[in-house]
C-alpha cells in the first residue's frame, strides 16, 4: 500500500540504534506490503539484520562498503588494524567513486516507482567522511517522489540535511557497554 505522502526521516547522534530504528521502520512497512530498498553505505554485509531480511520477500538490500573503517581518527587503528585512514579532505579514490555511483544508482531505483521507502543507512556519516559531497545528497532529495519516504542515518547530521527533513530523531549515548571494555556483541552491535 503506497504512501499518500513521503517524509524524509534522519536518525543521527552517537547513541546506539539509528540502524535498528530504520530496520524497524521497513519491517513495519513491509508488514503493511510497502516495497522497501535498504542501501547500506560504508558497510560490508556481515550484520545479523541481513539473515532474516533476505527472507521478507517485500524488502531488498544492497551493500556499498568496504570490509574496513574508513576513519580520520588514527586511533582507530588500535581497534581495528585494517582500517583505512585518509587526511581529511583527501578520501580513498575508489571509495568515493562507489558511494557517488551507489547514490546514482539508488536514485533511479528511487524515481522508477519500484519502492514506497528507502533508507539511507550511514549515508550522514558518509557525508562526514568526505566520501559524498552534500550537494549530491540535496540533489537527490530534490528527486524524490512525493509518495516515497526517504530514512536515512549516521552520526553528524548536517545542519542542511536537518533542514531538509521532515523527521529527525537524535540518539544520545548516555551510557555503553564499551565503557567497560566489553566488545561489539553478535546479534546486538552487529
Amino acid at each position: 500500500m503506497p504512501f499518500k505522502k513521503g517524509l524524509i526521516e534522519i536518525y543521527t547522534g552517537n547513541g546506539k540504534g539509528k540502524t535498528t530504528a530504520s530496520i524497524g521502520l521497513a519491517i513495519r512497512a513491509a508488514g503493511y506490503g510497502n516495497k522497501i530498498l535498504i542501501v547500506h553505505f560504508m558497510k560490508s554485509k556481515k550484520y545479523g539484520e541481513s539473515n532474516i531480511i533476505n527472507e521478507i520477500k517485500n524488502i531488498d538490500e544492497i551493500y556499498l562498503g568496504k570490509p574496513y573503517f574508513v576513519t580520520k581518527n588514527p586511533e582507530i587503528k588500535k581497534l581495528f588494524p585494517d582500517a583505512v585512514l585518509f587526511e581529511p579532505g583527501n578520501p580513498p579514490k575508489e571509495y568515493v567513486e562507489l558511494i557517488e555511483n551507489g547514490l546514482k544508482d539508488t536514485e533511479n531505483k528511487m524515481v522508477s516507482g519500484e519502492y514506497d521507502m528507502i533508507i539511507l543507512d550511514e549515508l550522514i556519516t558518509a557525508i562526514h567522511f568526505e566520501l559524498i559531497n552534500i550537494k549530491k545528497v540535496l540533489e537527490f532529495l530534490d528527486k524524490k517522489p512525493e509518495n516515497v519516504e526517504i530514512v536515512m542515518t549516521g552520526r553528524y547530521a548536517p545542519k542542511e540535511i536537518i533542514d531538509r527533513a521532515d523527521l529527525v530523531t537524535e540518539m544520545i549515548e548516555v551510557k555503553h557497554p564499551y565503557q567497560k571494555g566489553i566488545e561489539a556483541r553478535e546479534g546486538i552491535e552487529y
